[in-house]
């Protein structure tokens, strides 16, 4: 019996270039959202600017 992690990697192969790239934006602007979602949880008074760029700051150091 496959596992989880070998049927993911199956697909992942028969995926096509387009597939993935699909994918990877769908995830990133998942944690976009998700990220947004706690920011504006945190600082409830901020406009919709602030909270973008606190994202972004955030995005940048995560993935530095």
């Amino acid at each position: 019996m496959s596992s989880i992690a070998d049927l993911e990697l199956a697909r992942l192969k028969r995926m096509t270039a387009s597939e993935k790239v699909a994918v990877m934006h769908s995830l990133w602007h998942q944690a976009w959202v998700f990220k947004a979602s706690g920011v504006r949880a945190q600082h409830p008074g901020w406009t919709p600017e602030q909270v973008e760029e606190r994202v972004r700051e955030l995005f940048r150091l995560e993935s530095a």
